[in-house]
């Protein structure tokens, strides 16, 4: 799985990003909404570098798949770039069918967003993200938010904010 690629500086680790090992953990999301999270599959390829300050998951949704609940950040800016499949992008503006090559962004305090894949095949997008201390989410169709702890581990709550 890993190789050093020489260049004129000191060895740089390379990867194939295809066969960096899944997240452990399908997904953080309390039940019954990790469930809803089946067949997501996450390769958390910045934390394989040791990456502190922005993430970056190279994403697969099998037919039927969503990213993640619908949500918005309050501090982190995501951006998403599709190379594989055609997902549908659905946001509080609207729907918009992406095919590869295509990106988009969202702005901490943006619009809620996440990605369905309602075709027969696999969608892969990289999605990368900032991890912006004091970063809470909300989720305007769940009852649910988040906060990110100084750990980095996400705390969920229900949105009067008792726990899930």
């Amino acid at each position: 799985m890993s190789s050093d690629v020489q260049g004129t500086g000191p060895s740089v680790p390379a990867i194939d990003a295809a066969a960096a090992p899944p997240r452990v953990k399908p997904s953080n999301y309390p039940e019954p909404y990790a469930t809803m999270m089946a067949g997501r599959v996450k390769r958390p390829l910045g934390d394989l570098f040791g990456l502190r300050n922005f993430g970056v998951n190279l994403t697969r949704l099998p037919p039927g798949a969503i990213s993640a609940l619908h949500h918005v950040h309050s501090r982190q800016d995501e951006f998403i770039f599709v190379l594989e499949g055609r997902p549908t992008l659905v946001t509080g503006d609207g729907e918009v069918d992406l095919e590869p090559g295509r990106c988009a962004g969202f702005p901490a305090d943006g619009s809620a967003h996440h990605l369905e894949n309602r075709t027969e095949a696999d969608v892969v997008y990289l999605e990368i993200g900032d991890r912006s201390a004091g970063d809470e989410v909300s989720y305007p169709r769940d009852d649910l938010v988040a906060a990110l702890g100084p750990d980095g581990k996400w705390r969920f709550t229900r949105k009067d904010g008792t726990p899930c």
